[in-house]
Formats: C-alpha cells, sequence, structure tokens
C-alpha cells in the first residue's frame, strides 16, 4: 500500500512553533484523506519534522486536491524505503492540484493587534468544512460566517479558499479597516474590487464588496454589528454553510464568556444552514474543555463532535495563553 510523506509547515513565528506539530496529524484525520489512513509516524527527514503516512488505496485526483488546501503541512511526497538497488528513504514530489481563488498572501499582507495565526485559521477553516455535511462540496460553492470579525483574518482566508464570507464585529474601526484594506488590496493585485456602502436601520454601516476575476465572481459583506445581530447582519446573504471565529482572549472571567456564548449561540444556530458547522478557538486555560462542551451542549440544534481527534486540538500559544482549544459542533439537520 502508498506510504506518504508530508513536511510538517515550518513556523516563521517562534510563538507558534509547535502549532503545526501539534495539528498536522488532526488535521489529515479530519481531512477526506483520513478514512483511508492506517498509520501516521513522525519523522524526521534532512533535519525537517514529516509525518508517514501509510494509505489503503493509492490517491485519487479528489484526495490529491484536498492535500493542496491543508494548513499545517506544507509539501506532500511519496515514500520510499527503497527503489531497486537505491537505498531510501526516497521522496517524490507530489503536486497537489488544488489552487487558490485569491493569493495566499491576502493572509499576511496586513497586520493589526490581536490577529489570529493565519495558519490556524485556515485549520479551522478546514475542520469546519471536513466535518459538516457540505464536506464533498468545493470552497467555490461554500458561503463563511465569522460573527468576531476584527480585522477579518478568518474572512481573507475564506476568500483565499473561494467562498463567499461574511463578517460582523462591533468594532466600527476594526470593519471599517477590513473593508478599506480589500478595496486596497484588489487595487494593489489589479483584482476586480466593487465597494459598495449602506445603512441599515438599528444596525448601521455595512460594506458589499464584489470581487471579480475572469468568470469568477466573489462577494463579501461586512457589517458594524453585535454578536447577537444575527439575520439582521446578515440580511441579503443567503445561510452560511460554515461559522468560524476566535474568540477574544481579554476576557478576564468565565461570566462574560459564558454570557457572550448564552447570546451568540442560539444566534448561531438560527443562521447557519442545517449540517452546517460551527468552529471557534478559545483561552481553554481559563475556560476547560469539558465546561465549554456542557455549555454548547445546551443549545437546542447544536451537536458537538468531541471523539478523537477533536478532543486532541488543545495548543499552546505563548506564556499567558498556554492551552487554546478548538470546539467543533454541527447544526442539526432535522427539521
Amino acid at each position: 500500500m502508498p506510504k506518504l510523506a508530508a513536511q510538517v509547515a515550518p513556523q516563521r513565528s517562534t510563538q507558534y512553533a509547535q502549532l503545526a506539530s501539534e495539528l498536522a496529524a488532526p488535521e489529515l484525520r479530519l481531512s477526506p484523506l483520513g478514512s483511508h489512513i492506517q498509520h501516521i509516524d513522525p519523522a524526521i527527514l534532512g533535519g525537517q519534522e514529516y509525518l508517514l503516512i501509510d494509505l489503503d488505496q493509492p490517491l485519487d485526483e479528489a484526495l490529491l486536491h484536498e492535500l493542496g488546501t491543508l494548513a499545517m503541512t506544507s509539501a506532500h511526497f511519496e515514500f520510499f524505503e527503497q527503489i531497486g538497488d537505491v537505498e531510501g528513504p526516497l521522496l517524490r514530489p507530489l503536486t497537489p492540484t488544488f489552487q487558490p481563488t485569491l493569493p495566499p498572501d491576502i493572509l499576511t499582507a496586513r497586520r493589526y493587534r490581536g490577529k489570529t495565526n493565519e495558519m490556524l485559521t485556515q485549520f479551522m477553516l478546514n475542520i469546519a468544512r471536513f466535518s459538516s455535511a457540505f464536506a464533498h462540496r468545493p470552497w467555490n460553492t461554500l458561503r463563511l460566517y465569522d460573527p468576531l470579525a476584527g480585522g477579518g483574518t478568518t474572512l481573507f482566508a475564506g476568500l483565499m479558499l473561494g467562498m463567499d464570507v461574511a463578517g460582523s464585529d462591533i468594532d466600527r474601526q476594526a470593519i471599517d479597516g477590513a473593508a478599506q484594506f480589500l478595496q486596497q488590496y484588489g487595487k494593489e493585485q489589479r483584482i476586480g474590487c466593487k465597494v459598495r456602502s449602506e445603512t441599515l436601520k438599528n444596525i448601521g454601516k455595512r460594506w458589499w464588496i464584489e470581487i471579480k476575476q475572469g468568470d469568477i465572481t466573489q462577494r463579501a459583506l461586512l457589517t458594524r454589528a453585535d454578536v447577537g445581530a444575527g439575520e439582521q447582519a446578515l440580511h441579503g446573504f443567503k445561510k452560511p454553510h460554515l461559522i468560524v471565529t476566535d474568540l477574544p482572549y481579554g476576557i478576564q472571567h468565565n461570566g462574560e464568556l459564558i454570557a457572550l456564548l448564552e447570546k451568540a449561540l442560539p444566534v448561531w444556530v438560527e443562521v447557519i444552514d442545517k449540517g452546517g458547522a460551527i468552529a471557534f478557538s478559545w483561552d481553554a486555560t481559563r475556560f476547560p474543555r469539558e465546561e465549554m462542551i456542557d455549555l454548547v451542549k445546551k443549545v437546542p440544534g447544536l451537536i458537538v463532535l468531541d471523539d478523537a481527534p477533536y478532543n486532541a486540538l488543545t495548543h499552546q500559544v505563548d506564556r499567558v495563553i498556554k492551552r487554546r482549544d478548538i470546539l467543533v459542533a454541527i447544526r442539526d439537520e432535522s427539521p
């Protein structure tokens, strides 16, 4: 049976040095490749960190395409212990067929305080899609909503992958800045980018952005709105298939986080498409996973995923946030 070598994505920042090492294997197991994986073993080849993956079947075009979307591994190879009389290990490069819709540097071009790591953002989008009822559908048929969008990193990742995106945040400066960045980025990259602003009663200013490249058109909606605004914030945007967000880290007391989620979760259940996935990260140093699961399970219509490897997504961020975790829940498809 075939064996792959997946290079764990190198990290430029020492702050996130272990991020890919901790999350690469869970991402592979949750991907469409996961049902064909028999074993995953870590290895060092040429001084670089790899995962050696035993498969139960050769890669087909669909699986090769999915390899190109993974966040925590950066290069993929066929692995051989020996070819003829030539001793290994020997690697034959694989060329994933996935092509991003927007240049990947859209994720790194904008810097702002509190920005979520770009690799983690793409990882969360991946596991949300893999877990949803829409895992078989291509990215460019899916819609994303980030209800705590901040400076827009999750939205930019969604656009890069090919989705239509919507984001809202109570911080007007953050939303306006994200809209202006998209407009400026389109101009610099010579990508068609039409921007239209509007003001809605009880909501305020919203930005509609249309990005056009040849026959491909994407839409982005950015709204200044509270996390509980829901359908008002998304008015004119079809139901999202994925809701992905990074919960605030500045919350000092668990009561504030509980209040935010008790307000937000029922709204997210209401606006997301049935079978859709909600994925969010939070500081588990202060709020343990078990308590978070209990909180989410109380919300009608949500099914928490907590079997392996969903229960192994904890990772360290820095000296303050020693345990960041990720929770995935599915919107029940029943009426």
